[in-house]
């Protein structure tokens, strides 16, 4: 993780502003117990988070403000975080101010969580050919980075987009819309291209297309950016995580290297291996199974990667994600 930077930025973070504001503060120390600094009490199947060697975590809600995060968080017995940044099925962007700033560092400053991300809007998409779309997806992208880079996140994931005329050409489109962000917004945000499950124009549905598209950077960006894996999209893209899981983390090293692993994103799937439909399901309760996931949980070769749930929440989103949590460190145990 990036090292905590002291100073908080004074001035709102805008368009003019975003390259000189400074990101939040990191975390700087670990309660004494993992129910203490915040308010609110742990779920009664939240396990303590502080015995994660690796960060772990779900996607949870910001309403009612980014710092509430924290507490749900803490509700789940999360070590890592990821959120939206703003309405991701809207078009319309928002600035994050000092005080914003100053609430997310005060929230998270006593937690157990030690890694977060956000993901970008949906709407995005870089590869378009409809100049009007893709103009305003870069602007979208941009702003989505700024507030990754003020909040101080350690990573944004990112879907790329949808090519719609022709796969080359739009493959280029999204590397120059990547491009043209990054060097607008520096900051130590860390960009993750997630795999997809392929399905129709969506482009980085296979190893072999990710590892073009981060090839096709520049050397000068090539470390600000990573892949985050969907275990959901993958299996729906064809790579059979329960027959042939060892061949998948050899073949993805080879295309695009474990080195570029930023974020695992775990889920099951209510999808046929194959069948590029991205629907989640609960960890065990899907097509994939227990097995690949107690893999993943225990393979020396990822322990260094952050994992986060992406699962169906149900009528009590507390309860299913601290549930899912608790699962995954059972599995996770030798």
């Amino acid at each position: 993780m990036t090292p905590a930077r002291k100073t908080t930025p004074r001035t709102p973070v805008t368009k003019d502003t975003a390259a000189v504001a400074k990101p939040a503060a990191r975390r700087k120390a670990t309660p004494a117990r993992w129910t203490d600094g915040v308010e609110g009490e742990p779920h009664a199947l939240a396990t303590d988070p502080r015995g994660d060697r690796t960060p772990l975590g779900a996607h949870v809600s910001i309403a009612g403000g980014t710092a509430q995060a924290a507490l749900r968080a803490r509700e789940i017995g999360a070590s890592a975080v990821q959120v939206f940044t703003k309405q991701a099925n809207r078009w319309l962007e928002r600035d994050i101010d000092a005080a914003e700033i100053n609430a997310w560092q005060s929230a998270f400053a006593d937690s157990a969580v030690r890694w977060s991300c956000a993901h970008d809007s949906y709407l995005i998409n870089l590869a378009s050919p409809d100049p009007e779309l893709r103009s305003r997806s870069i602007e979208s992208f941009r702003a989505e980075l700024r507030r990754c880079h003020a909040l101080g996140l350690d990573a944004l994931v990112s879907h790329p987009g949808n090519y719609m005329d022709d796969r080359a050409s739009g493959l280029a489109r999204n590397v120059e819309g990547i491009i043209e962000a990054l060097e607008a917004e520096p900051g130590p945000t860390q960009l993750l291209m997630e795999l997809t499950a392929g399905q129709g124009t969506v482009l980085g549905g296979t190893l072999e297309e990710m590892g073009a598209l981060l090839d096709a950077l520049p050397s000068a960006l090539a470390s600000r950016v990573g892949v985050c894996l969907d275990t959901a999209h993958v299996w729906a893209a064809g790579y059979d995580l329960r027959e042939e899981y060892d061949a998948l983390w050899t073949r993805f090293d080879d295309t695009i290297g474990l080195r570029r692993l930023g974020c695992l994103h775990l889920n099951d799937s209510k999808a046929a291996l194959g069948s590029h439909l991205d629907r989640h399901e609960l960890i065990g309760e899907g097509t994939i199974g227990l097995e690949p996931f107690r893999r993943i949980l225990t393979d020396p070769r990822l322990a260094h990667v952050p994992r986060i749930i992406e699962t169906p929440k149900g009528d009590e989103p507390a309860a299913t994600d601290a549930r899912m949590l608790t699962l995954l460190r059972t599995l996770g145990t030798p």
